[in-house]
């Protein structure tokens, strides 16, 4: 009876091994879909920091978070809009780096704690746009940390309402969650299941 125990925790230790090493790499969205729109604002100074954080503007993605975005955006496009693309994976010095201007677990994730889920690459921060490239009213900027961000806000007209359960009801469709305080930010449902990353972004 002594060797049940052993062999209970010999499968059990396979069984994490093995579900660690089945972790395929990220993907860049670029090169699956040439139909979204991009503005990977943290490699730009103009974001809530004030201040370039990634060496250059990509969007890297678990394999199956890509594809549940590329179904998305397939459902929009049938609609006459595209996905315009802010954020995607978000190594984890960067989410320290924010965190240290802006301490704010309403609006930051703490590094320090379970994190953002963009340092798991299970998360996407988008708006939509028409496909030949206008705006979409969605009643506040990208990073804009307000009520005007929350979607339990519905002082918005009618337009602007509409824009955003498009937007919302389309992503959930295809297996990301919202969150209350950001209208742009998706976490994709099984997120908890990937590591937290602080792998650089692969420029050349």
């Amino acid at each position: 009876m002594k060797l049940l125990p052993i062999l209970l925790l010999t499968i059990l230790f396979f069984s994490f091994s093995s579900e660690e090493k089945s972790q395929d790499p990220l993907v860049d969205l670029e090169t699956l879909s040439t139909e979204f729109s991009y503005e990977i604002r943290y490699a730009t100074p103009n974001n809530f920091i004030g201040e370039t954080l990634y060496d250059c503007p990509k969007c890297l993605l678990q394999p199956e978070v890509a594809e549940a975005l590329l179904k998305a955006n397939q459902y929009f496009c049938e609609k006459g809009f595209r996905i315009k693309i802010y954020d995607c994976y978000r190594p984890l010095d960067v989410q320290k780096k924010m965190w240290a201007k802006v301490p704010r677990a309403t609006y930051v994730g703490n590094p320090y704690g379970n994190g953002s889920i963009h340092n798991r690459a299970a998360a996407v921060d988008i708006t939509l746009e028409t496909l030949d490239g206008c705006y979409v009213e969605m009643g506040s900027d990208y990073d804009y940390f307000g009520r005007e961000a929350h979607i339990d806000n519905y002082n918005f007209s009618k337009e602007i309402l509409a824009n955003r359960k498009l937007l919302f009801e389309g992503m959930r469709k295809f297996g990301f969650n919202t969150i209350r305080t950001e209208w742009w930010h998706f976490s994709f449902r099984k997120n908890w299941s990937y590591k937290t990353l602080n792998v650089p972004l692969p420029c050349d």
